[in-house]
């Protein structure tokens, strides 16, 4: 993994600061009312979804959760389309129609976000046993948060991967909350990945503040599933540095807290292993971070020039309804 990271340094870089730079953008929209609704910022996270991201093939498949836009982003998803959702827009993944949480690019093999705590577990069970059906030698990585972990989706769906040997990497998002609820109020065991030991398969703990370390432990799992040696559970600690959403004024936890984990900033920490292990240079940090700064602006403007859908598009992609012959 460290010759992989070394090669990919400037990427791993660059997809780090494009999801901060574009969460960041995402919130002042949101403030300005140029996106309506809400948001789920994905700030400090970003660690967890470019190294779970970074060993998996172009053909593999990630699933998401509401706090997705960084997951799309790492799998290779497209800024424009992406922001162009979020304001609603035509051009937008869901055509303007599914908005922050609803989003997918089978194109890359990013099965979707989910709204619905957990929701996306037994979708990235079902596409495993759809790869090792077919035989495709494809692996899944499944995101979600640790307020998931309590729900019955993810011991149904554990259970069945692991009996079958399913080639699935499911990696919890442990940022401490589950909304406003610690996980000391929520689970009995200090460590969710102790877990995976009631199902027969590795459950192993990462600083998810760290993207190599991710991005290693993910890899081992990834060969793992691929070898049909079946399925794994990675526990990432993290932290959102922001609210649980855009009006989350976080009155549950404490400023010292929020201050101590941002000293573990994870762009901060992939520039400083880059310099000491001399991948990059600061001038190549500060070109990277232009690139990244461009890009975002660039998919602003997409977004902002793009047409809002036709009002016959509202029922494009509706496949139920009542029988007009009735």
């Amino acid at each position: 993994m460290t010759a992989l990271a070394q090669t990919d340094a400037e990427r791993i870089l660059y997809l780090l600061v494009l999801i901060r730079l574009f969460e960041e953008r995402v919130l002042k929209l949101v403030s300005d009312g140029s996106i309506r609704g809400t948001a789920h910022p994905y700030i400090g996270q970003e660690a967890v979804a470019v190294g779970g991201c970074l060993p998996l093939h172009a053909d593999d498949f990630v699933v998401s959760t509401h706090r997705g836009h960084g997951h799309l982003l790492a799998k290779g998803g497209d800024p424009n389309r992406l922001m162009a959702e979020l304001f609603g827009k035509a051009t937008g993944y869901g055509g303007g129609k599914g908005g922050t949480q609803h989003m997918a690019d089978l194109r890359i093999g990013h099965l979707g976000s989910n709204g619905i705590t957990g929701g996306g577990i037994p979708i990235g069970t079902g596409a495993a046993l759809s790869a090792q059906l077919r035989g495709s030698g494809q692996v899944v990585v499944v995101f979600f948060g640790d307020g998931a972990v309590n729900q019955g989706t993810f011991h149904e769906a554990l259970n069945l991967a692991a009996l079958w040997r399913l080639p699935v990497v499911y990696v919890c998002e442990n940022n401490g909350y589950a909304m406003s609820t610690p996980v000391r109020d929520a689970c009995a065991i200090e460590q969710l990945a102790t877990r995976a030991a009631a199902y027969g398969m590795p459950g192993m703990p990462v600083d998810g503040m760290d993207t190599l370390a991710v991005a290693t432990i993910t890899h081992a799992a990834i060969d793992r599933a691929r070898a049909g040696n079946g399925p794994s559970l990675i526990e990432c600690k993290t932290y959102r540095f922001l609210g649980h959403s855009k009006s989350d004024q976080r009155v549950y936890r404490s400023r010292e807290e929020e201050a101590a984990w941002r000293e573990r900033d994870p762009i901060t920490r992939w520039r400083a292993t880059t310099l000491e292990r001399g991948w990059l240079s600061i001038a190549d940090m500060e070109r990277i971070t232009a690139v990244a700064a461009r890009t975002v602006d660039a998919a602003v403007d997409f977004a902002q020039h793009s047409p809002f859908p036709h009002a016959h598009a509202l029922d494009d992609g509706v496949f139920a309804g009542a029988d007009e012959h009735a």
